[in-house]
């Protein structure tokens, strides 16, 4: 990390002052924020279209949550984690995109085309609607982002105007619903 510690030492100040609305103060530590950044993110990932990615995110996520930041606090470790949350769903995402990408030879070597396309089972969907629709609508859509649309959790707090902690309530509460649901189910 490149900048000096004295500049760092003003970084409080300066979110201090973009927290009161002086955009002038917000720009310099954007700017003087995005080479840390950078090197904050290297740690984690080496592909640098990601990388360029995942400091968008991070700029992105410190313009929502600036309103969080205590400027009696150090500076340096509420980036870092944010920086490190910002990676570590980039990364996921990235592996759930390569986890479900196929490349077209491959799947016609392996797989007749016949057998690619599974049947439709309403069933399974049928019983899949029953049990969310034992919770409440709250804890059905963070279900269904989560876990049918793989959002992250950062993702689906962002969709629902949540925080992370929040989500992660939601879904815990309704996971343990459904599992419950699903032993009454089983039951009878």
């Amino acid at each position: 990390m490149a900048k000096s510690g004295t500049q760092r030492d003003e970084w409080p100040d300066l979110m201090a002052e973009a927290q009161a609305g002086k955009q002038q103060a917000y720009t310099r530590l954007l700017t003087e924020l995005v080479p840390v950044i950078r090197t904050l993110v290297h740690k984690h990932i080496d592909d640098a279209v990601l990388v360029e990615d995942v400091i968008q995110d991070v700029l992105l996520a410190i313009h929502r949550v600036r309103h969080t930041y205590d400027p009696a606090c150090p500076f340096l470790p509420w980036l870092m984690a944010i920086t490190q949350a910002r990676s570590v769903d980039a990364l996921r995402r990235r592996g759930r995109q390569r986890h479900w990408e196929v490349e077209e030879e491959d799947t016609a070597a392996t797989y007749p085309s016949t057998s690619f396309v599974e049947p439709e089972r309403p069933e399974a969907r049928e019983e899949l609607s029953l049990y969310l629709n034992q919770l409440s609508s709250r804890q059905r859509q963070i279900v269904e982002h989560v876990h049918l649309r793989e959002m992250t959790l950062a993702e689906a707090a962002t969709q629902n105007n949540l925080t992370v902690p929040a989500v992660k309530s939601l879904l815990h509460r309704a996971l343990t619903n459904l599992r419950r649901f699903g032993a009454k189910h089983d039951r009878s």
